[in-house]
């Protein structure tokens, strides 16, 4: 659907230098989708792993980073594992990149990573078998019932698996709070937020 060098603004690696590839096709439905375009798939052109690797080469100035200070590459959707990622991402590593996915965890898990941000949601649940592979589970808090989800997710991924809280952008004001008790009072969660959205960038 469309690639573009920016921040990561959420998670994890929020603040972080990061190569946005985001991929057309998602069949998970989420209501309050904020790229609802990226959905068919087959609106979107279609490119070669060769053109999609010389773009990110330029667009991130490659040739002026070492392999320890490249941007991280992060492949999104849409849902992404909707593809099968293995080409791709031998690609974008063999360019000395590494490779970060955000997925719903709802299709089977392709590809090389370095980092899987997994992001349950309730409209098309993960595949049990993607959840233990998990280096980060960002849960969306749209409603007061999102937090059992959330720690329905944390009980089944792995013990080193970093645990991220975030509220749905319309609903911002109304479930920051909520998510600022739970955490002081589940200390094992953090908050994650949509920074490049104050900031505004994409």
């Amino acid at each position: 659907m469309e690639s573009f060098y920016t921040l990561q603004g959420e998670g994890y690696h929020q603040g972080r230098a990061a190569y946005f590839i985001r991929l057309g096709g998602c069949d998970v439905g989420c209501v309050w989708c904020d790229v609802k375009e990226s959905w068919d798939a087959e609106k979107h052109p279609k490119f070669g792993i060769s053109e999609i690797v010389k773009k990110l080469d330029f667009e991130t100035g490659n040739k002026q980073h070492t392999i320890s200070n490249k941007p991280i590459v992060v492949i999104t959707g849409g849902e992404p594992l909707m593809h099968d990622l293995t080409e791709l991402t031998k690609a974008i590593h063999a360019a000395g990149f590494e490779t970060n996915i955000e997925t719903s965890g709802s299709h089977p898990l392709s590809g090389e990573w370095d980092w899987i941000c997994l992001s349950p949601k309730k409209f098309k649940a993960p595949l049990i078998e993607v959840v233990p592979h998990a280096n980060e589970l960002k849960v969306v808090i749209f409603n007061k019932s999102d937090f059992a989800w959330a720690e329905e997710y944390a009980a089944l991924v792995s013990p080193t698996c970093k645990l991220f809280l975030q509220p749905e952008w319309d609903k911002a004001a109304q479930m920051t709070p909520l998510i600022i008790d739970y955490i002081k009072a589940n200390p094992q969660w953090e908050l994650s937020l949509q920074l490049h959205k104050y900031i505004n960038v994409p």
